[in-house]
C-alpha cells in the first residue's frame, strides 16, 4: 500500500510492526534513486567474505537445502558491508527469495516436501532467486518528487500527523487463540537483520522467534487498541481500516468505534475466499473483507 501511494504521487509515512516489511518500505517507497549494481549482485552471489555459518548450523535440516542455507550466510557476509538503500534492496531481495522458495511463504512446518507442487519458485536455488528478485526490486525504484519515510514499531509510536489519509491494516484478531505474525514469518524476520537482537526458541521444531506482544492480536485487547488508534489519528482527514469478518470485533462494533472520531463512516464489503491456510471444509475460508472509511464533516 505504501508503494501504491507513492506511485500515485503521495508523500508516504510507512510503519510496520515487523522489521522485514519496514526494510522493504525503505527500499521501495523511501528510496528514489539507488539501485543494486550488477557488481554488487555478483559479489553477493559469489564466494563468501568470511566463514560465518549461523544459518547453516542453526537451521540444519530445516526449510532449505544445505547449499541454499550456505548461500544465505554467504550473502549476508557481503550485505553487512553495504549501507543505506543499497543494503535495504539487497535484504529485500534476499527476504523475497526465501519467501518464494518456501512453500506458501510461511515457516510453521518443517516438512520441506509437504506442499511441493512443481512450481518454478520451489525448484530454483536461492542464489538464482536472489539474482531475479534483485532485478525486480531494481525495476521498481523511481522518484515521485516527494519525500517519504519508513519505520518499524507499534502504530502508537508514529507521529500522529495530521495526514490527508491514514490507512490501517492490523492483524485480524481471531475469536480464539491469537494472530501471531512472527510465528508464521519468523525466518523472514530473522533473515532481515541476521537474527541480531532476536531470541530463537530453541525448544521449537521450527526454531521460531519469541513472540512480541501486540494488543491487535488478541480478542481481549483489540477493541481498546483500535479505539486508541482511531483517537491518535482523529485530526487526520480520512481514516481507512482494512478488516475481516472472521475476526473480532464485528463490523457493527468497529463502525461504532470509528464513529466516535469521524462524522461520516462508510463500510464497503468484498466477498473473499482464502485459498490456503486452512483445510477445505473450514467455514473460515469464506469471509467478507471490510473497508471502513471514516471522514470528518
Amino acid at each position: 500500500m505504501s508503494y501504491l501511494l507513492k506511485c500515485q504521487g503521495c508523500s508516504v509515512t510507512s510503519s510496520d510492526y515487523l522489521n522485514f516489511p519496514s526494510v522493504i518500505a525503505r527500499a521501495t517507497t523511501v528510496n528514489s534513486d539507488v539501485i543494486l549494481s550488477e557488481e554488487a549482485i555478483e559479489t553477493i552471489c559469489g564466494p563468501s567474505a568470511d566463514d560465518r555459518d549461523f544459518i547453516s548450523t542453526t537451521f540444519e535440516g530445516l526449510y532449505f537445502t544445505e547449499q541454499d542455507r550456505r548461500f544465505l550466510d554467504s550473502a549476508w557476509s557481503h550485505i553487512d558491508r553495504l549501507e543505506g538503500a543499497e543494503k535495504d534492496l539487497a535484504i529485500s531481495a534476499l527476504v523475497l527469495s526465501a519467501a518464494r522458495r518456501q512453500p506458501r511463504g510461511v515457516f510453521t512446518f518443517t516438512d520441506a516436501n509437504r506442499y511441493v507442487d512443481g512450481r518454478r519458485d520451489l525448484e530454483l536455488s536461492l542464489r538464482r532467486h536472489f539474482r531475479e528478485r534483485a532485478a525486480e526490486y531494481n525495476a521498481v525504484v523511481f522518484d515521485n518528487g516527494r519525500v517519504s519515510r519508513a519505520s518499524q514499531g507499534e502504530v502508537f509510536e508514529i507521529d500522529a500527523g495530521p495526514y490527508d489519509l491514514v490507512y490501517l491494516d492490523p492483524p485480524y484478531a481471531p475469536p480464539s487463540d491469537d494472530n501471531d505474525y512472527i510465528k508464521r514469518y519468523h525466518f523472514l524476520e530473522g533473515l532481515s537483520n541476521y537474527w541480531r537482537g532476536s531470541t530463537i526458541m530453541e525448544n521449537t521444531k521450527t526454531k521460531k522467534l519469541a513472540k512480541r506482544f501486540t494488543p491487535f492480536a488478541y480478542k481481549r485487547t483489540i477493541e481498546d487498541a483500535l479505539q486508541r488508534t482511531f483517537e491518535r489519528f482523529a485530526s487526520s482527514g480520512t481514516i481507512v481500516l482494512s478488516y475481516s469478518s472472521n475476526a473480532v470485533p464485528d463490523a457493527a462494533r468497529i463502525l461504532e468505534l470509528l464513529k466516535r472520531v469521524k462524522d461520516d463512516v462508510e463500510v464497503r464489503e468484498v466477498d473473499h475466499k482464502y485459498s490456503f491456510g486452512t483445510h477445505g471444509a473450514a467455514t473460515r475460508r469464506n469471509v467478507k473483507e471490510y473497508l471502513f472509511i471514516g471522514r470528518s464533516a
